[in-house]
């Protein structure tokens, strides 16, 4: 009913002098409108846009209130049973067996020591990755490149000399990592030009905010607390019931647990440098951590559980579309995996985040919007080719063989029984430790794309992604090698129904 009332209706005009959405003087009626009676609604006088627009910035409203509570209950049973653990632990030093005490001081004196370290230089290397990405864009992008392919062979090449089965496996796997590291290194060459030119551009914003990685430094320091109590939680677990499932459930918490506070972190940063672009305000870091920290933890939880899950399958997918060989039934599959996993990513994507910052949107939403405005825009490609996400994996990846390298040479020293367990334990805590710091940048890039996508004509762009899409329209570059839709099935298709027609 007030929405009805004319502009000019008393009852109006005291509701809106107490409110920020629309004031009496910004919707003036028309002479037409003002001749009408009082009784007539006026529809066609809407509210001004720039007021609706700070309104939404500032919802108040929860977003993803199941995944919220699903993630608090996980908290609230992990602490509770991290605790249960490390108690369980103690007790075992003090009124178990003789043989599970010599256990417990066995592994605490030779597993704790190490994973302590690898947290502390994973942190120390993860505050150093980002600094140097955003002093040195250019160089750093082909450093962490061809750096994971060498620390990765390294680290693979260090486990296979202690010449046991445990080690030589892992060894392998690093190598094999390496190896296609290396080849994905050689397959973008094409595309850095354009990633450096885009990453620069996007880190320009920061110096204007200079407390802006103070998020990354509460997140990393809690995350070193309960990685600690993990570990003691680990020890624990070998003196209860199930000691693999009960690791591999610590394992998984830990993960999501990590995951949370990077996206924490994502949000922070997103809506810092979105409001910067879409408002040119110079916003509080400690208001968007906060709001990071309540209002959008439920789109940052259901985001950390299924966007590395459709990545990994969309990739796999997209492994099958080059693998496939000659037979036509591999390529049809490969080619419906590829669908599916692309309608799936419309619906749930890492670009999402900066509409869930600056918007308060649900995941789900945020996600369909984000990719709508990349569709009307055009810049699906561009997007979809982006390396910042794999630079950023890469540099977690590369945290963690260092990691691995120091962690294995050390227990060789003192235990080799531990090395393969110690190696292990140090590329997981090395790659999570190193993903939350490096949220910033990736936070950056993708406020650039998407608040580029929201409004291209704003001063704070230049010509850079306009210039890409027209070198794509007229032909002259590629973006994605990989065709979506393989040519030779498409070819094969189309020949098959001109010979039948």
């Amino acid at each position: 009913m007030m929405h009805r009332l004319n502009p000019t209706n008393p009852l109006r005009i005291v509701i809106n002098g107490g409110t920020r959405v629309a004031a009496p003087r910004m919707a003036t009626p028309s002479p037409s409108q003002a001749s009408q009676p009082r009784s007539t609604p006026a529809r066609s006088t809407p509210a001004p846009t720039p007021q609706q627009s700070l309104t939404t910035l500032n919802s108040r409203r929860f977003t993803n209130k199941i995944s919220l509570f699903i993630f608090a209950l996980h908290m609230v049973l992990a602490i509770g049973f991290v605790c249960f653990l490390v108690f369980r632990g103690v007790q075992g030093f003090i009124v178990a067996s003789d043989s599970i005490k010599r256990q417990e001081k066995r592994v605490l004196k030779h597993l704790l020591p190490q994973v302590e370290a690898a947290s502390l230089l994973s942190i120390t290397l993860a505050f150093s990755w980002q600094k140097a990405v955003r002093l040195w864009p250019r160089f750093m992008v082909h450093f962490i490149l061809w750096s994971t392919f060498v620390m990765s062979l390294a680290a693979g090449i260090l486990l296979i000399c202690f010449q046991s089965p445990p080690t030589a496996g892992l060894g392998v796997c690093f190598i094999a990592f390496s190896i296609g590291s290396g080849l994905y290194a050689c397959w973008v060459n094409p595309r850095l030009g354009f990633c450096v030119k885009v990453l620069i551009k996007s880190l320009e914003p920061v110096s204007k905010f200079s407390d802006l990685n103070q998020p990354t430094y509460w997140t990393l320091g809690v995350g070193f607390i309960w990685m600690s109590l993990w570990i003691l939680a680990v020890i624990g677990a070998l003196n209860f019931i199930f000691p693999p499932l009960i690791i591999i459930a610590l394992g998984l918490s830990l993960a999501w647990t990590t995951e949370v506070m990077r996206n924490i972190v994502n949000l922070t940063v997103s809506r810092v440098i979105a409001l910067y672009y879409l408002r040119g305000m110079q916003s509080s870091t400690q208001f968007c951590f906060q709001r990071a920290m309540s209002i959008n933890l439920g789109s940052a939880c259901l985001g950390s559980l299924f966007v590395p899950t459709i990545e990994a399958l969309r990739i796999i997918a997209r492994a099958l579309n080059l693998l496939k060989g000659e037979d036509e039934f591999l390529c049809c599959c490969a080619h419906c995996c590829l669908n599916v996993m692309e309608s799936i990513f419309k619906y749930g994507n890492s670009w999402a985040y900066v509409q869930i910052a600056a918007y308060g949107k649900g995941f789900v939403q945020a996600s369909q919007d984000t990719w709508e405005l990349f569709r009307r825009q055009e810049m699906e490609d561009i997007v979809d080719s982006d390396m910042t996400s794999a630079i950023c994996f890469l540099t977690g990846v590369c945290s963690g063989s260092i990691c691995v390298i120091v962690v294995a040479a050390w227990t060789a020293t003192v235990h080799e029984a531990f090395i393969a367990t110690n190696s292990l334990l140090a590329l997981f805590v090395g790659y999570l430790m190193t993903r939350i710091a490096m949220a910033v940048p990736h936070a950056c890039v993708s406020c650039y794309y998407v608040c580029y996508a929201e409004n291209p004509d704003n001063r704070l762009f230049d010509k850079t992604i306009k210039d890409r899409l027209l070198l794509i329209k007229t032909g002259r570059d590629v973006v994605v090698p990989t065709p979506r839709v393989p040519r030779r099935f498409t070819t094969s298709s189309s020949t098959a129904t001109a010979l039948v027609s």
